[in-house]
């Protein structure tokens, strides 16, 4: 009797094993909102100190919360924006679809309501699936509390359709600006926010809150942070944290009209150090409040099943190429942080260097987490690469780019190394960041890139016509690519 016992204990030991072992993971997404990736210790760390480094040798934040994501997982370095502005960048992120494809092409324009998210995938598939803060896909409103629209987000109550508000607060009526200007309107003012009522605190708890009632899994939360996008303001001690006298103007700010493409017209950035220093102590706060999500993770005793990404829509030049803000295919305007870890299906402390575009990340994502691949997925499953954080030889290092917009813009073919951007403004310029890792030169016209412009500009062509890309039938782009493909 006492064998039979011990025999049923096992089993039933087993069995629960086995549960537990085949329970889905669960995915928390932390995305921030214009977001230089030079600002995170784990990029700084894959950097040059000249690269590194762009505002003077002592103007750093520490990231250590967000760095020690990067040592459980993989940090990809050559990961883009699709479209270097929210909306499209947002809608191709979830959907797996070019911005052209979702017909959120530009900012304010809603996505199309028959986009199947990453997160309405998971919904079906058993997921408790909930979203707070800025989602800028809904067209123009805003604040635009919990918009109708879900797109598989099912706890939606704390999102906003866009907006930079500082304070944020729970009314009786439900989530409300907690700022407002003398005619009674939602403003972007601090107003004298506190650890409560501070929108990256503020977010995070709503965040918090959703964790713990649904830590049994499996569930699927994007907590997107709206900073440190500008106004470059922050609340108590992060506004005071760092000093604006060590910093500097990036070298690239004084940069002569034949080292911009005229596309990109005139910069107009006026560098702020004080602004600066803010904006670092944004960063910090984010670090922070990604701490508290780890720790909480912990306590539950879930963080070995949750599949972790810290992300960001676009980046914020800062300075660099005497601009602010983003809009335009330079390093500090698209390339964007992409940092993913968990345990038995992410590489650890991998650094993955090919380049990746939003596009890329739903049909990834989904695979990873043991989903069957979306049939209308545009961007590329790079599960495998993510698992063995190793790239097959015969992987074809190319993504691709495209300013906002319906009818008119550049259009780019991204390799780890090179971007060719096509221009109905502008001769074609290729970009090489290994020979000029500023972006001060076109080696287009360069005898020894003839190869690698003919290849990129045959991966537009084809980009286009697969995935209708209207950017590729403008004239001057249409004849540059013709061109190049029928000359040896």
């Amino acid at each position: 009797m006492r064998t039979l016992s011990l025999a049923v204990g096992i089993l039933l030991i087993s069995s629960i094993g086995l549960r537990l072992f085949a329970q889905p993971m669960n995915l928390l997404i932390i995305q921030t909102d214009e977001h230089n990736f030079r600002t995170l210790g784990c990029y700084r760390d894959r950097l040059s100190p000249d690269l590194a480094l762009v505002w003077g040798p002592k103007a750093i934040v520490e990231t250590p919360h967000i760095d020690s994501i990067a040592r459980r997982g993989l940090v990809c370095t050559s990961f883009y924006a699709t479209s270097p502005v929210c909306t499209p960048s947002r809608a191709a992120l979830v959907s797996g679809r070019y911005p052209q494809n979702t017909d959120a092409t530009t900012n304010d324009v809603p996505m199309r309501d028959s986009v199947v998210t990453f997160a309405e995938h998971l919904r079906r598939a058993g997921y408790s699936t909930g979203f707070a803060g800025k989602w800028h896909l809904d067209g123009p409103g805003k604040p635009q509390w919990e918009p109708a629209r879900k797109f598989g987000f099912v706890d939606n109550r704390y999102m906003f359709n866009r907006g930079h508000w500082k304070k944020l607060e729970l009314s009786a009526n439900g989530p409300r600006v907690g700022a407002v200007n003398a005619r009674g309107e939602p403003s972007y003012d601090v107003d004298a926010a506190d650890s409560k009522t501070f929108t990256t605190d503020w977010l995070t708890d709503r965040a918090l809150e959703f964790i713990s009632a649904n830590h049994t899994g499996p569930f699927c939360y994007m907590l997107s942070i709206p900073d440190p996008h500008g106004p470059n303001t922050v609340r108590s001690p992060y506004d005071e944290m760092y000093d604006p006298a060590v910093f500097q103007r990036p070298k690239t700010f004084t940069q002569s009209p034949e080292e911009t493409p005229r596309y990109l017209g005139g910069g107009t950035a006026q560098f702020s150090k004080p602004g600066m220093a803010k904006y670092f102590g944004m960063v910090k706060c984010i670090d922070d409040n990604v701490g508290r999500l780890l720790k909480r993770l912990e306590e539950l005793n879930i963080l070995d099943r949750t599949m972790i990404v810290f992300t960001s829509d676009h980046g914020d030049l800062c300075g660099e190429h005497h601009r602010d803000n983003k809009g335009n295919p330079y390093e500090g305007s698209a390339r964007v942080p992409m940092i993913v870890a968990g345990p038995t299906k992410v590489a650890a402390n991998a650094t993955l260097d090919i380049a990746m575009t939003g596009v890329d990340f739903s049909p990834t994502i989904l695979k990873l987490l043991g989903q069957i691949l979306p049939e209308d997925a545009e961007g590329r499953d790079l599960s495998e690469i993510f698992k063995t954080g190793q790239v097959p030889e015969n992987f074809r290092d190319v993504a691709f780019m495209r300013k906002a917009g319906r009818d008119q813009g550049w259009i780019a073919a991204l390799t780890d190394r090179y971007k060719l951007v096509l221009s109905p403004e502008d001769e074609p310029w290729l970009f090489d960041l290994t020979l000029d890792p500023d972006e001060l030169l076109n080696f287009y016209q360069s005898p020894q890139h003839r190869t690698t412009v003919k290849t990129l500009a045959k991966a537009i062509s084809e980009y286009g016509l697969k995935h209708n890309d209207p950017y590729v039938r403008l004239p001057k782009i249409a004849e540059e690519l013709t061109r190049l493909q029928l000359v040896d």
